[in-house]
């Protein structure tokens, strides 16, 4: 669909007449998050393309944690200061309107919280909350922020950098970084988030489906399902025989068996869905 301004009502008429008397389940990824300044993983607006650490890589070596530790620290002031756009502002307000059931978002930037999404299932964890390896005691990560700049004063952070879809930049040299530490037992710390080579718990997983189960229908917003969470949560919709409205701007692995695909900026897209179901 083309989503100029003045047809796209009319455009999505057919969209809100299909969701119309249903509870909608949300599915998010990346692209929501872009007109918020976090650049997606793939397609327009995508950082560029890298390779990623892995979980084992993480737990491998100090050298690879004082990596991550530094490119997460530069990212987190403009991460963290990010704000809900338009589209996290639309789904708030279709949920607090009873005509969605909630989001299950593959993003860690805690938008749909910010946005005022009451029921929101974080699949990947959240950047803003950090964990202890060794007893389990969680962190702000604003806690853990401080720690690191009092511990490397020297360090100097930029107002400005080129961010990562999950808040880090590429540091060019780790020498001398210390790094933080959970101050009760002296252990290692690791950001609340599904790293790639980690499976998503179950118990998360589980709720995922409840809140998809408690809906009528599902709309996906800014992902392209290359993530298999995605797709597990889209195959459950198939079974169910849910209508499946897929808004992104790229084709996604699912496109294929969706009642509808838009590709337009969910920011755009959102706001006047949320309008014609009101």
């Amino acid at each position: 669909m083309n989503s100029s301004m003045p047809s796209l009502h009319a455009q999505l008429e057919p969209v809100a007449e299909l969701l119309a008397g249903r509870r909608i389940a949300f599915l998010t990824g990346a692209g929501l998050s872009t007109d918020s300044g976090i650049p997606a993983y793939r397609g327009a607006g995508s950082a560029p393309r890298r390779t990623p650490m892995t979980v084992q890589t993480f737990l491998g070596s100090e050298d690879a944690q004082r990596r991550y530790w530094l490119g997460s620290h530069l990212g987190w002031r403009s991460f963290g200061a990010a704000d809900p756009n338009p589209g996290h502002r639309a789904i708030a307000a279709l949920e607090s309107d009873a005509r969605a059931v909630g989001v299950i978002t593959q993003n860690v930037d805690g938008l749909h919280l910010a946005a005022g999404s009451a029921r929101v299932v974080e699949l990947h964890g959240t950047m803003r909350t950090v964990l202890c390896l060794r007893c389990g005691q969680a962190f702000s990560r604003d806690a853990v922020a401080a720690q690191i700049e009092h511990s490397n004063p020297w360090l100097d952070v930029p107002d400005e950098v080129l961010l990562a879809p999950d808040g880090d930049v590429r540091p060019e040299s780790t020498a001398g970084f210390v790094l933080p530490i959970c101050t009760v037992c002296r252990g290692p710390l690791k950001p609340d988030v599904v790293f790639f080579g980690e499976f998503i718990p179950a118990d998360r997983f589980a709720t995922a489906e409840a809140l998809l189960r408690s809906g009528d229908a599902l709309v996906v917003a800014g992902s392209s399902l290359v993530v298999n969470s995605g797709i597990r949560i889209i195959e459950r919709a198939r079974r169910r025989g849910l209508p499946i409205v897929i808004v992104n701007l790229e084709p996604t692995r699912a496109d294929a068996w969706a009642s509808v695909t838009i590709a337009a900026s969910t920011s755009v897209v959102l706001p006047a869905l949320q309008e014609l179901l009101s």
